[in-house]
């Protein structure tokens, strides 16, 4: 047996962990079952042209490669370079929210900051903009300026 020299390091009880997860007795699975019972051989066997080919031990990712070792598109949607270009619009032009409604969302968002906005009939303190910003509309809409409707209700 080995003798140790230089002074030990007391032990804390705890083990250190290393980066990898300990594995089981059990070997993984190739994906393909091994019968016993009804092995033909290689050579008896008929070879179709037509069908699937199955892979040899890995499985291959859905994404295409090319020879390059590039994925191909999938048909997916087009990332666009630059500017992004202007569509039709629906409306013709005029506003969403009426000026009263963004005072009001303003007015709520001062109290917010201030640290002062209160929220439902406990009068809960606001916690987040979002909030803030939701009882500024509702206020708006109650007080029947132009808001669009809510889209959760």
């Amino acid at each position: 047996m080995a003798t140790r020299s230089g002074p030990r390091k007391k032990s804390t009880g705890r083990k250190k962990s290393t980066g990898r997860k300990k594995t089981t007795g059990r070997k993984k699975s190739t994906g393909r079952k091994k019968s016993t019972s009804s092995r033909k051989s290689a050579s008896s066997r008929k070879k179709s042209s037509g069908g699937r080919k199955t892979s040899s031990g890995r499985k291959k990712s859905s994404s295409r490669t090319t020879s390059s070792g590039r994925k191909k598109s999938t048909g997916g949607r087009k990332k666009s370079g630059g500017r992004k270009k202007s569509g039709a619009r629906k409306t013709s032009g005029g506003r969403k929210y009426s000026r009263g409604a963004g005072n009001d969302v303003e007015q709520e968002m001062r109290e917010y900051k201030g640290g002062k906005a209160r929220s439902g009939r406990k009068g809960g303190k606001v916690k987040s903009r979002k909030q803030a910003i939701a009882i500024g509309l509702s206020k708006a809409r109650r007080s029947g300026k132009k808001v669009p409707p809510n889209p959760n209700r």
